[in-house]
């Protein structure tokens, strides 16, 4: 057996086509595609369909890559280790993030990692989805909330927390709350809407106050909603660190309501690895600049 087709067969299945495995190989598809029905036929079995009506990995080839996967994964991160001896750090590191990951000035920060590291390259996936790391090939990933998967390795970088913010137009137009019970009355722009209202929750001097509030707009991104509060459209809620950054942007937003805080909108912001047990040179170059940039945001 020729255990390089075992090493191209894990790939296809974490890739999910021949097509990007070979890519991410840097190999012709059909290298790939003869590599695979080498394997097969050693095996004597059919591990990947690749019929006109189904594409899909086997139940034989599942099994084959739970057992395999490790063992060639540690054969790939020992033979990375040697070779980065005494090297600058080198090649790919695919980070995953929310698709509002630009208002985290990461755009600027990782040019100034260009800078540091020419021979690096970073390819940014960004999704609202949880992205499954492995499966995925990513090797960080920069996610707010509470971790649901233990297997991974977080560095906490800090706390978040989120505020009202609204353009200077737009107040001036309808006037400034003074206290929660006047936001009722006021149009806002929603995260993550359901049915154009929502229960708004602070902590405060008056201690735990609420208001149901009605949205003229919403989306689940907050780069998206940003746009639309600057644009006079309401009053909407953003982490504060992506409100500060937009006050540098555009002059005219401003801060509502600054001395509540918005109950159950704060929470840790991590940077997550698959795996701690070897962490290739470039990896570990980006996590480590990654903190450092994160941790300088949220303070």
């Amino acid at each position: 057996m020729d255990y390089n087709d075992l090493a191209l067969f894990t790939r296809v299945v974490e890739r999910g086509s021949f097509s990007d495995a070979a890519r991410a190989e840097g190999l012709p598809k059909s290298s790939v595609t003869r590599g695979i029905a080498r394997l097969e036929k050693e095996l004597g079995v059919r591990l990947i369909q690749r019929t006109t009506r189904q594409r899909g990995v086997t139940d034989a080839g599942r099994e084959l890559y739970e057992r395999v996967r490790n063992a060639v994964g540690a054969i790939e991160e020992a033979t990375d280790a040697i070779r980065e001896h005494g090297k600058e750090p080198r090649g790919v590191v695919r980070v995953t993030a929310p698709v509002d990951a630009s208002l985290m000035g990461l755009p600027e920060a990782f040019r100034e990692l260009a800078q540091r590291y020419p021979s690096i390259q970073i390819e940014m996936h960004l999704s609202n989805r949880v992205v499954d790391l492995v499966a995925d090939g990513i090797d960080l990933a920069i996610r707010a909330g509470r971790l649901a998967d233990s297997s991974l390795i977080a560095r906490k970088v800090g706390q978040t927390s989120a505020g009202l913010y609204a353009s200077k137009d737009y107040l001036e137009r309808r006037g400034r709350p003074k206290k929660v019970a006047d936001l009722a009355g006021h149009d806002t722009v929603l995260f993550r809407p359901r049915g154009g209202k929502q229960t708004w929750l602070f902590e405060g001097g008056k201690g735990a106050e609420s208001v149901e509030v009605t949205g003229v707009f919403g989306s689940d991104d907050f780069a998206f909603n940003a746009r639309a509060i600057t644009a006079g459209t309401g009053i909407g809620v953003l982490p504060n660190f992506i409100g500060a950054r937009c006050q540098g942007v555009a002059a005219n937003l401003e801060r509502v309501l600054p001395k509540l805080e918005l109950s159950g909108a704060s929470g840790p912001l991590n940077v997550v690895m698959p795996s701690a047990s070897f962490v290739p040179a470039r990896v570990a170059v980006v996590r480590d600049f990654l903190v450092e940039h994160l941790t300088k945001l949220l303070a």
